[in-house]
């Protein structure tokens, strides 16, 4: 399918091992292929299981859908127990309580952002061993720009809203770092599956949120702490 779609093909020989013509593939048969591998990654990026449908009953759509919560949950109790380890620095500052879902929500959503296209870069075949690097050096370049423009407008926001000038600087250096690792991990973790043929659309969510909550909370409270305290 791959293959059609990136030479313009509209059929082709199938032949045995001693290459003598036994068939041909037709253009509709790959696009068949292709309809069914981009719905397959739709459906697995979202974590409910590539074969699922809306007729399928209450038990078989549990059934899809429970591994990847069981997953979240795990991957949210870990964000937890980072949060735990600055308690006093939260109890000190309730700010830091308020703030702290803005951190993670951009972190997840940047990361998904450039997880999507990864994925899809992998899927046709446009990341390869020889352009990775210079995909990685755009994705932390994209990462700064954003997380500069957004660094200065939470800053500037934590300012107004709390009074506080420190404030705003935690906030700022916190989306700059978080928006950072979350470009950089939404690229390379789909790679480094595919490279331990691991389906990079079936895996790679979980994994990325697990990374930008984790640093990003870290990266926040961490902050806050020393700039804080």
């Amino acid at each position: 399918a791959y293959a059609f779609n990136q030479y313009h093909l509209i059929s082709a020989p199938v032949v045995d091992s001693e290459n003598r013509v036994v068939g041909v593939i037709t253009i509709d048969d790959a696009m068949v292929v292709l309809d069914e591998e981009l719905e397959e990654d739709i459906l697995l990026l979202a974590g409910v299981g590539g074969d699922s449908s809306v007729s399928d009953t209450i038990l078989e759509t549990v059934r899809g859908r429970l591994p990847w919560l069981v997953v979240n949950l795990v991957t949210a109790i870990l964000a937890s127990i980072v949060i735990a380890q600055f308690e006093e620095t939260i109890a000190q500052f309730v700010a830091l309580a308020i703030l702290m879902p803005i951190i993670a929500s951009m972190g997840g959503n940047a990361a998904t952002q450039s997880l999507t296209m990864a994925v899809r870069a992998i899927a046709t075949k446009d990341i390869s061993s020889t352009n990775i690097g210079r995909v990685i050096r755009r994705e932390i370049g994209v990462g700064v720009l954003t997380g500069l423009i957004f660094a200065f407008s939470m800053g500037l926001i934590g300012v107004i809203w709390f009074g506080t000038a420190m404030l705003g600087v935690v906030i700022a250096l916190s989306m700059l770092i978080n928006l950072i690792v979350a470009n950089l991990a939404g690229t390379t973790i789909p790679v480094l599956l595919e490279k331990l043929e691991i389906d990079p659309a079936l895996a790679s969510g979980a994994f990325v949120t697990t990374v930008t909550d984790v640093v990003g909370f870290f990266a926040f409270l961490s902050i806050a702490g020393i700039l804080l305290l």
